[in-house]
């Protein structure tokens, strides 16, 4: 069955909107895309990370929830939080940090923010011209450990989660079979620890068979996603209940490493 899943995720890779539960946004598993939720679209979800699917600062699995809500149909801000846990020697602040009776419990969270731009909306000019996006998490960062400054991507303090990019998303409609898209971005930071700067590319298959059989319905919920975060080759999936209102989110990270979430969305318009 896992090599069978691996098959489909691969030969059909790269349809419609999906969150991104491992940075609370919209984006495939890892990598960003140009993809934007219905305008006035609120989403709210988290789940289990396991540590690759995280930052480096992260050398354990973990935790995250978030808040996520497209303001305008070209803007979208979101407020993360991943659990932090004490450890005898953390690999961020070093040994000492925490109280020792704490040590191996979540006794902390990290917060950020996201900020998602559209540039250009697909089809505005001709119809194969793509979705244009600019965007970044943890995108401003208090630096107090290095006298309280705020900066852009902090090399070695907080914004563990820093990362910037230019996303580009082309959609391709087969008629009574599905939707795919294709997606390219690039991402950049300035960390030691969690170092991003180069290309990403993925693509996600979301089914739209003709609702003939119940198995036909059950499939058309199902979106098959895999991608190269520019740092990992990931693949999962996502499923959607009750009319995209509940999806539940699949991760292999580097196709064997598991995190799942659960997201929830309410479209306010």
């Amino acid at each position: 069955m896992r090599r069978l899943i691996l098959f489909l995720l691969f030969f059909v890779m790269i349809g419609e909107v999906h969150a991104q539960f491992t940075y609370g946004t919209t984006g495939l598993l890892n990598m960003p895309t140009a993809d934007m939720q219905r305008d006035k679209t609120f989403v709210f979800g988290g789940g289990f990370l396991e540590k690759h699917a995280t930052p480096a600062r992260w050398t354990y699995n973990t935790f995250n929830y978030y808040l996520d809500i497209t303001i305008f149909p070209w803007l979208e801000v979101s407020y993360i939080c991943t659990l932090h846990k004490a450890m005898e020697v953390d690999p961020a602040y070093g040994p000492g940090f925490w109280v020792s009776s704490t040590y191996g419990k979540f006794v902390n969270q990290d917060r950020n923010f996201a900020v998602r731009l559209r540039l250009w909306k697909e089809g505005w000019w001709k119809p194969w011209t793509p979705q244009i996006v600019l965007g970044a998490n943890d995108a401003l960062n208090n630096s107090w450990t290095e006298g309280s400054k705020i900066e852009m991507s902090s090399a070695t303090a907080n914004g563990f989660y820093s990362r910037y990019y230019l996303a580009v998303t082309k959609h391709l409609s087969m008629k009574e079979v599905g939707e795919w898209g294709l997606h390219l971005a690039y991402v950049y930071n300035r960390r030691k620890d969690y170092p991003l700067n180069g290309p990403a590319i993925g693509a996600n298959f979301r089914f739209s068979l003709p609702p003939t059989s119940f198995i036909n319905k059950a499939v058309n919920n199902l979106n098959l996603m895999a991608e190269y975060d520019s740092k990992s080759i990931n693949c999962g999936f996502e499923y959607s209940f009750w009319k995209d209102y509940i999806n539940a989110i699949v991760e292999l990270n580097r196709c064997k490493y598991f995190s799942g979430g659960l997201v929830f969305k309410l479209h306010l318009k």
